[in-house]
């Protein structure tokens, strides 16, 4: 939702409206044609026609023979640009594969953007349960995953309450932390161990680990990471896993800084 209150008095409308029209037909898998696309964007017909064209004459969005139209290449072509600049040099993506093939557990990368907890890469591993909705770009259950319990842990407790008053704090499960309190328990109690963790908070039957691997006075250039299981191996081998994911954690900081002194 738009703030009406946070628009800037340069706004250039078309590109807002564009950009409207774009998250309109992206919302829309089955296609919309230009009369429901001005519907649902609040715009003239004429205007959104002359949009919609613009937009695909630039590959942003196909028109199909029924005259519908749904999301173009280019598109994709910005996802795979967004997440290769966040998951960084690729020695980064190697050493999240050399994790998950080394534990057996799938590996992610985590940090703010934009001011949401969000994963950046991943590595998926043979022992742990796929996960399809924790994927480069999730940015939900900062509360309910150790990744996102692990960013939580870097902010202030008044920046922590502004986060989860305005995120949220959805039970994924029954185990869920739903309430501040609870929360900030916990992350002393991660803090004291070295690693957070979280069993059955996001998922049943799954559990999952973080620690920090760039602790960053600017927010955004925080990073962590996480591995995830089968809940039952976190209660019997929490220690390996904290001494692995610290080594990959490690490995992983050792990977960005070789990257960002190549590209200096």
């Amino acid at each position: 939702m738009r703030d009406p209150l946070a628009e800037p008095s340069d706004l250039i409308r078309s590109v807002s409206r564009a950009l409207r029209v774009l998250e309109s037909v992206g919302r829309a898998p089955r296609g919309l044609t230009v009369k429901q696309i001005a519907r649902r964007c609040e715009l003239t017909v004429a205007t959104t026609y002359h949009l919609v064209r613009t937009l695909a004459y630039e590959g942003y969005v196909i028109r199909r023979e029924d005259g519908t139209y749904i999301v173009g290449l280019e598109i994709a072509d910005r996802y795979r640009e967004l997440v290769s600049a966040f998951r960084g040099p690729p020695a980064v993506g190697d050493a999240l594969r050399r994790a998950a093939i080394d534990t057996g557990y799938s590996h992610y990368l985590g940090r703010f953007v934009g001011g949401r907890i969000a994963v950046t890469a991943s590595a998926e591993g043979a022992r742990s349960p796929f996960l399809d909705d924790i994927a480069p770009g999730f940015d939900e259950g900062g509360h309910a995953t150790a990744l996102g319990k692990a960013l939580l842990a870097t902010l202030t407790p008044d920046q922590r309450g502004r986060y989860l008053r305005d995120y949220g704090m959805r039970p994924f499960t029954p185990t869920t932390l739903t309430t501040p309190e609870a929360l900030e328990a916990d992350l002393a109690a991660g803090e004291r161990r070295g690693m957070q963790i979280e069993m059955g908070q996001f998922r049943q039957g799954l559990a999952s680990a973080a620690v920090v691997v760039v602790a960053d006075r600017d927010m955004e250039r925080r990073l962590v990471l996480a591995c995830s299981m089968p809940a039952a191996e976190m209660l019997t081998s929490a220690r390996v896993v904290r001494a692995k994911l610290t080594a990959a954690a490690r490995n992983v900081a050792e990977a960005l800084s070789g990257g960002e002194s190549a590209t200096a």
